[in-house]
């Protein structure tokens, strides 16, 4: 039984201490007769921010089948990579207990800064293994059960990198960070103009780029007791502009070059902003 209270001998994993059997610990505030889930202290949703044709996807099927099988592959450009990075090496205070919610192979985390324990959350394990970064991670779909069976007030800050366009029950999931989340402790959630298109939800798909800076703002403001949430947008220089490598200006020249994915944060904390010396 390690720390966080998982019995890694069940584990079907070993994996620098894997985990994918959490202990329920005071979690559920969606229990019914049948659920054997002790009550919960998840924050308080204030209203539903989505309605039910806003939540639905093009490609319907679990989405544990879409992602059955690992994408070694970056899905935003070095230029955002770098502006997360920094984001976080700014934000995320040394030693601090880390969930990295729907994670993948890549770290965005700064390599130079220690941590006392990242935690990873995703929908394809082969992915999550080969993260360096996680000394542990768990394998849930999200749009099918938003508990995070984790004890309450455990986590110094919570990531979500370009995966809040795939939640179908945010404000729920939105709820279970506030629980699971130090008083103090930071969500940081990033994203940019990219998506599995079939898969994302319908309003963020039919949303323009600051409709959906505006839908992660609500989501924040649907829990009570969040802080104002905190905005960041950077676009990134174009190709041919002089901020811009001559490689890149060449490539964008003879049209091989995308657009630059443009960086968008929202950051809010729970209860209060701490001051750090």
């Amino acid at each position: 039984m390690d720390s966080l209270g998982f019995n890694l001998q069940q584990s079907p994993i070993r994996l620098k201490s894997r985990i994918l059997r959490p202990r329920i610990s005071n979690i559920s505030n969606q229990t019914n007769e049948t659920d054997p889930r002790p009550p919960s202290s998840a924050g308080k949703i204030r209203r539903l921010v989505l309605n039910n044709e806003g939540r639905t996807k093009l490609n319907a099927d679990p989405d544990r089948e879409f992602y059955s099988y690992p994408r070694f592959v970056n899905h935003v450009d070095d230029g955002f990579i770098s502006s997360l990075t920094e984001l976080y090496r700014n934000r995320l205070r040394p030693g601090s207990v880390v969930l990295d919610l729907m994670s993948s192979w890549v770290s965005h985390l700064p390599e130079e800064v220690k941590y006392e324990k990242v935690v990873g959350h995703g929908l394809n394990a082969q992915e999550l293994a080969r993260n360096p970064r996680l000394d542990y991670f768990f394998v849930k779909d999200l749009n099918e059960d938003q508990i995070f069976e984790f004890e309450d007030k455990y986590f110094d800050a919570v990531l979500c990198s370009v995966g809040v366009q795939y939640l179908q029950h945010p404000e729920q999931v939105f709820a279970q960070v506030y629980r699971v989340l130090k008083p103090g402790g930071l969500l940081i959630v990033s994203f940019s103009n990219r998506m599995f298109y079939e898969k994302a939800i319908r309003v963020w798909r039919d949303g323009s780029e600051y409709s959906r800076v505006q839908l992660v703002v609500q989501y924040f403001q649907s829990i009570e007791g969040f802080t104002q949430p905190e905005i960041i947008r950077q676009q990134q220089p174009p190709p041919g502009s002089a901020q811009t490598s001559l490689f890149t200006w060449l490539m964008g020249f003879i049209g091989f070059a995308s657009t630059p994915n443009p960086f968008n944060a929202v950051i809010a904390y729970k209860n209060f902003k701490p001051l750090y010396e």
